[in-house]
């Protein structure tokens, strides 16, 4: 790799007489920067004052051929020191706000002149002296600034009030620099460095102390100093010659009311505080305008919500997916790679992979909602000791749902049905994604020993089920479970130890765990989709059916179908002891085929604006026109489909055989199909993200002729590592 260098560039660096600050000074001097070494030479404490350690490290960088300055200013008045590197080298390119002192007390014990002098120091130092260079960076559209924080200033340390208030100060003043800079091309970025200094002699222990050494993280500074360093507004936390990235998470947050028009309360607040802490779906937000814009999605997805709830109680939640969660719930449900009509639901890297339909019951169960509970009538109680899964739905209502993305859940109760030993909670469930309605749910629960409470038997709002045909089936289709199948399906989400546990089977009846209800019904599923569907999942419209008896592990389905017009009944059967397990089931297709006549279309990308990968496709364009022979060396057509949001945005083929490149896919169809976001082929083609690592991570799918694909990357390697 070519050295970094900053031949040309003068840089300034505070503190530069002993630790860290002499490391980047020494440094960047010997990478040819002309560089400006402050330091006031005064004690840890900010006592004193001498001029050997500005001179000596000046001494240090001279003799090895580099070009310094000393200078001995305070960075309480950084215009000096400034005025030093333009008064020597007529420019300034560098800032590295490195000075700093301590005077570490117990917060009840800081003096006044305790906490000036660290905030002098550390706070108004730097910013007089960026604020002394900023405007010639203005001006010349050119500037690195670098701020020291500290893990005191992040997360606090006790005796160090007044330094860890300083350090995280500077964290919001690089930030701020960063948005005012970003026009002019001056970068602002902090570090957060764990070093053996003279802050930190006889603080850290005498081995740790010998391990953290400076030189470690003067290179990490080095690089976010260099032209070349295209991030403003991080904060990088280095020891020990590692590095990382520290930034701040929001938590989703939680509304403390039920509705706009009621009051916020403490008792409201204190409902919903395990919500309001939450740190499960957090997001790193970069502006304060997201924030703004944050709140108000929020408050609009509030009202949406509150008027579609109308009276009703009603319970919202978000459910993530992506095609690892895919992959594994097509295992616990049977699917094997021994039948080739199954890999396009366990292989990510397949040209047709897709959900399998009963997967998204799951993004319906809202099982940890309190609503059942709530909804139970004066003297009767539902909690994970009395419900069972009776019966389930699903029904399809837009478009079917993506190989990965985000769903929104509300869930709400429309009936309490009262089947006299037993209530029965009717419970619905609409799942959204980008606020479209995707598909719906309805679960009926039995809450055992929970009847007699004199309401209705049954619902006008439920959806019933079907009973099968009085004829002999149409096609029966066998499936000997696994006896690891309780084990695999229960990692889809459901860890009712009743799957996994033989003391809690025991204890309820059963000679070993049993199989979940929705393992069954998503074995039986797949048969019916196989024979009927096309083994096409976009083709199912919806699904209903009763769960009547367990099944174990080790049990060999058998899945009976009738067709009636564009309805497949169908009814499961343990083989080895006739028992009926699911009743009255039925899918709705959209039209009846078999598995070999019908493939899923492949979605049509969305119109999208301009995306940052179009010049580097137009960059392709133009190195094939120049070369085409080396082109069709390769003799292969490409078809790149470029994700924004998880979904299909635009496409561009690259048809090697005749040395064409252009927007939307190809004729026919193409030898290989790479499906890649335009970040992430943004980072693949400037080499922070490798082809092989993306492809590892699911980043970048490929399907076709791998092989081939492994061929085209030399051939763009210069000018598109793609």
């Amino acid at each position: 790799m070519d050295q970094l260098r900053f031949d040309g560039r003068v840089a300034v660096v505070t503190g530069a007489g002993n630790g860290l600050g002499k490391e980047y000074a020494l440094l960047l001097g010997s990478r040819g920067a002309k560089v400006v070494v402050n330091d006031l030479g005064g004690a840890r404490d900010g006592a004193g004052q001498s001029a050997n350690f500005a001179d000596e490290v000046v001494k240090q960088i001279k003799d090895k051929g580099g070009v310094a300055v000393a200078d001995y200013n305070s960075v309480v008045e950084g215009e000096k020191i400034i005025k030093t590197a333009i008064d020597n080298f007529g420019r300034i390119d560098i800032l590295i706000n490195n000075a700093g002192i301590l005077r570490d007390r117990s917060f009840a014990k800081i003096s006044d002149q305790d906490w000036d002098l660290v905030f002098a120091v550390h706070m108004k130092g730097s910013f007089k002296t960026t604020q002394a260079a900023w405007e010639i960076f203005k001006k010349q559209k050119y500037g690195r600034v670098v701020m020291t924080s500290s893990n005191a200033g992040l997360l606090g340390n006790f005796g160090q009030a007044n330094y860890s208030a300083a350090k995280l100060g500077l964290v919001g003043l690089a930030n701020t620099l960063a948005i005012e800079g970003e026009k002019y091309n001056i970068k602002v970025n902090t570090i957060v460095p764990t070093a053996a200094s003279r802050l930190t002699q006889d603080i850290l222990p005498p081995s740790m102390f010998e391990a953290m050494k400076p030189d470690l993280i003067a290179p990490v500074v080095g690089y976010m100093v260099h032209e070349s360093f295209e991030g403003t507004g991080l904060i990088i936390d280095s020891t020990l010659g590692f590095a990382t990235k520290t930034h701040l998470v929001r938590a989703e947050g939680s509304a403390l009311r039920k509705k706009p028009t009621d009051p916020v309360t403490i008792e409201s607040v204190k409902q919903n505080w395990d919500k309001v802490v939450d740190m499960k779906d957090a997001k790193h937000i970069q502006k304060i305008s997201e924030v703004t814009v944050n709140l108000v999605d929020k408050l609009q997805d509030f009202e949406d919500r509150s008027k579609m709830d109308g009276d009703r109680e009603s319970y919202w939640t978000t459910y993530s997916y992506n095609s690892k969660d895919l992959s594994l719930y097509a295992l616990g449900v049977g699917a094997s790679v021994v039948n080739p009509s199954d890999l396009k639901f366990l292989y990510e890297g397949h040209e047709d992979f897709v959900a399998l339909p009963t997967y998204f019951i799951l993004a319906g169960m809202c099982m940890e909602a309190p609503i059942v509970a709530q909804s139970m009538p004066p003297g009767k109680h539902a909690d994970f000791t009395n419900i069972l899964h009776g019966e389930q739905y699903i029904e399809f209502v837009g478009d079917y749902p993506r190989t990965e993305g985000t769903f929104t859940t509300r869930c709400y109760v429309v009936d309490i049905l009262d089947k006299g030993s037993s209530a029965v909670a009717v419970v619905n469930s609409e799942i959204y994604q980008d606020k479209e309605l995707i598909y719906r749910t309805q679960q009926h629960i039995f809450v055992l020993g929970q009847g007699g409470f004199g309401g209705p038997r049954a619902s006008k709002l439920a959806t019933e089920v079907a009973p099968a045909p009085k004829r002999k089936p149409d096609a029966v289709v066998e499936q000997r479970t696994a006896e690891d199948q309780a084990a695999l399906y229960r990692l889809s989400g459901d860890y009712n130890p009743l799957h996994i546990d033989p003391n809690m089977a025991t204890t309820a009846g059963h000679p070993k765990p049993i199989l979940h209800g929705l393992a069954t019904l998503g074995i039986s599923a797949r048969h019916v989709l196989a024979k009927y569907a096309g083994n096409n999942p976009a083709n199912v419209k919806a699904l209903k059916a009763r769960f009547v008896k367990p099944v174990l592990p080790g049990h060999t389905l058998a899945t009976e179908m009738w067709v009636e017009g564009t309805r497949v009944h169908f009814q499961t059967k343990v083989k080895e002891t006739g028992n009926v397990v699911i009743a009255g089931a039925y899918v709705d297709l959209k039209k009846v085929e078999s598995a070999a006549a019908a493939a899923p279309a492949a979605p049509a990308p969305q119109s999208a604006g301009a995306l940052k990968s179009d010049a580097l496709f137009a960059k392709i364009t133009e190195e094939v026109k120049k070369n085409p022979a080396k082109a069709k060396s390769i003799g292969g057509v490409f078809l790149y489909n470029i994700l924004d949001g998880g979904k299909t945005v635009k496409q561009w083929t690259l048809d090697l055989k005749a040395a064409a490149v252009f927007e939307g896919s190809p004729k026919g169809k193409p030898e290989v199909t790479m499906t890649v976001s335009d970040e992430d082929l943004l980072a693949i083609a400037s080499g922070s993200l490798n082809p092989q690592t993306a492809f590892m991570k699911g980043k970048l799918k490929i399907a076709g002729n791998i092989m081939l694909a492994q061929k085209l990357g030399p051939l763009l390697k210069s000018d598109a590592k793609l």
